[in-house]
């Protein structure tokens, strides 16, 4: 005797294809999620000086930021989450011809030009190579109130920055990446890869 079809197996057999496609679809578009990520995330915007060997390559998605200093280029990642946004500053500034300084004067001049930041703490020095040409590299902190208006409430973010100090040819240059401490290690990978793109002679 033939036992009868219950209708939860009858269900079961329906819905199990549908169940598949829906999983596969939701699959699928998770993937074309990630595919879209990374392809936005590895686009960059090659930048490169008039009258100037210099030339890097930093993020897309960052976008070009007014300074109050004498910069030849500074972006900002309007991505960070904090009121203070990471940027990354560059500056050119001609040796003085005769007698240039060394790379270690060049340092202790901007380690006492920071001093002027509030909070300001040094944190670390070594050396590296940008472009094919020598360089320092500086780490330090400080602390800025990124939201300085009457009535709105607004904690100081702690700032950590790096900063590459190159000399080529009769110029020196300047790449100062500064970030929020939460996300400056995130931050700092950036950096890296920008940092790998500079061409400087």
């Amino acid at each position: 005797m033939t036992q009868p079809t219950s209708d939860n197996t009858i269900y079961g057999l329906r819905m199990g294809p549908k169940d598949l496609g829906v999983a596969l679809i939701a699959a699928l578009c998770l993937l074309g999620g990630l595919w879209l990520m990374l392809s936005t995330t590895g686009r960059t915007t090659t930048f490169t000086a008039e009258g100037s060997p210099l030339s890097f390559a930093y993020p897309a998605s960052w976008n070009s930021a007014e300074s109050l200093q004498d910069v030849t280029l500074r972006v900002v990642d309007p991505g960070t989450p904090s009121p203070f946004k990471t940027s990354l500053s560059v500056e050119q500034r001609e040796l003085e011809p005769g007698a240039p300084p060394t790379l270690q004067t060049l340092l202790d001049r901007r380690v006492e030009e920071r001093q002027q930041l509030d909070g300001y703490h040094f944190l670390d020095e070594s050396e590296s190579v940008v472009g094919g040409a020598r360089a320092l590299v500086s780490e330090y902190a400080y602390v800025v109130q990124p939201i300085d208006e009457p009535r709105r409430a607004s904690l100081p973010v702690v700032v950590q920055a790096r900063e590459y100090i190159v000399v080529a040819g009769d110029t020196s240059y300047y790449f100062t990446l500064a970030a929020p401490e939460q996300v400056f290690v995130a931050a700092r990978r950036q950096l890296d890869r920008i940092i790998e793109s500079v061409v400087v002679q």
